[in-house]
């Protein structure tokens, strides 16, 4: 009876923490977020982007290239404004990358998947000082490189040595927008050498192999320059770009699903009166059948329903579609659980055990079913993630988890959250004559 009060009280304490974790449910009142909702119920668009890996640096492994390129698209997708993205490597050269919320999808995929890999390049001239032109007459432009600081080392001149504070301004002159970028105190060292053997001759800088702009060096530069002739919106996504680096290697789109959320919120809303119609149905009946153990066991299904939203919303999990079909799917397991228990007491009662050894025996008995069902769930649930991780499915991840997370909690819930309501209320001789005994009078 004692054991019995403390689990009570700690019991109480877990609903009062659940209570306070879920409320408020989808606002930021007091400091605290609401559910995080994944792409089908806000909107957005699932990206899955294959890697060249051929394309990367001998020097660095390919687990190195894959984290450096998902640190990158994190640092775009966030300074692009997107809530909440999330970014996974999957498998050995695919990323994942899913944006919740976004309107111009279009404008997200170009900033996000673009390598973003700046040069600066001088003019080739042949050995009268006359630039070289290929075959279509246009200049041929090739890298410029100079001694770095160490005055030994020919180094490239590419935006790894730009500093990651690249903005927007406006030309005082012409009022047009153009991109300030400034080089570090490598690249400084580089760009004065440049500029220096280029006075009064083109330099260009090319963005992935596209020249955005040409000027001729009218005086030596060192550590700051402007790219102009870009519009306001191309400036800002170019900024974006140059201050999250460039990509370490090309990424291709090889899957895309894009979600209106307006069929989201729809959807969602049909959900939740399903799933609460469907827990009403399921408690009437475990109420009806069952009488007062039926109550107990409703009392400890709501209080398992706390405590999963709870988790769901401090993890945090992503609720999608079939993550709230998983979370339904493991509110009847829970009740499996309480009806597996008590089968076990009735029958412990058939035999002519008293009522405090019919509980203990039931749920002794009915202990080994319930976890290795649980158990082949997990693995099911195991299954499921890793399909959804290794190809993309994140439908297939979410409902894996919910699942997964609602069948470890319902284990809780029944071997400890029942039991405890039951033995109280033998213990308390709350149950003499009542309709704990009608288990045994129905049987």
């Amino acid at each position: 009876m004692k054991r019995d009060s403390y689990f009570l009280i700690f019991i109480l304490i877990l609903v009062g923490l659940a209570l306070w974790a879920i409320l408020p449910t989808d606002s930021t009142r007091l400091g605290r977020n609401g559910f995080q909702l994944g792409l089908d119920l806000k909107g957005g668009t699932h990206l899955v982007y294959q890697a060249d890996l051929s394309k990367k640096d001998p020097s660095q492994t390919d687990e190195q290239v894959m984290a450096a390129v998902k640190a990158k698209i994190e640092r775009r997708a966030n300074s692009y404004g997107v809530t909440e993205p999330l970014i996974q490597i999957s498998g050995e050269k695919r990323i994942v990358v899913e944006l919740p919320g976004i309107t111009d999808v279009d404008a997200a995929i170009n900033i996000i998947g673009q390598v973003a890999q700046m040069e600066i390049r001088e003019a080739h001239y042949d050995s009268n000082g006359n630039p070289v032109l290929d075959a279509e007459g246009n200049t041929q432009w090739f890298v410029a490189s100079a001694l770095g600081s160490d005055g030994v080392t020919q180094k490239e001149l590419t935006g790894k040595y730009l500093k990651p504070n690249a903005q927007v301004v406006l030309d005082q002159t012409t009022n047009r927008p153009q991109v300030a970028f400034e080089w570090n105190d490598e690249g400084a060292v580089l760009f004065k050498a440049i500029t220096a053997r280029n006075l009064n001759k083109p330099i260009s800088i090319f963005l992935d192999e596209t020249n955005i702009e040409t000027a001729n060096v009218q005086n030596e530069i060192g550590a700051k320059g402007v790219i102009t002739g870009l519009a306001l919106k191309d400036c800002q996504n170019l900024v974006i770009q140059l201050n999250s680096g460039s990509l370490d290697v090309p990424l291709t789109i090889v899957q895309r699903t894009d979600v209106d959320a307006t069929l989201g919120s729809d959807s969602l809303t049909k959900s939740l009166i399903a799933g609460a119609i469907g827990i009403g149905i399921v408690i009437a009946f475990m109420i009806f059948y069952y009488h007062l153990p039926g109550v107990i066991a409703a009392t400890a299904l709501l209080i398992y329903s706390a405590l999963v939203l709870a988790v769901y919303k401090l993890i945090p999990v992503t609720l999608t579609l079939p993550g709230i079909a998983g979370f339904i799917i493991s509110v009847g397991m829970a009740v499996d659980a309480n009806v597996l228990i008590f089968e076990r007491l009735k029958e412990e009662l058939r035999t002519g055990r008293t009522l405090h050894r019919a509980v203990d025996e039931g749920f002794r008995r009915a202990w080994p079913a319930i976890r290795d069902s649980n158990i082949s769930t997990f693995i099911t649930c195991a299954i499921l993630y890793w399909f959804g991780s290794t190809f993309g499915a994140f439908m297939v991840k979410g409902f894996a988890l919910t699942l997964f997370l609602g069948v470890a909690i319902s284990m809780f819930s029944a071997v400890v959250i029942t039991r405890t309501f039951i033995s109280l209320l033998i213990g308390g001789g709350m149950v003499k004559g009542l309709s704990i005994h009608e288990v045994k009078k129905n049987v």
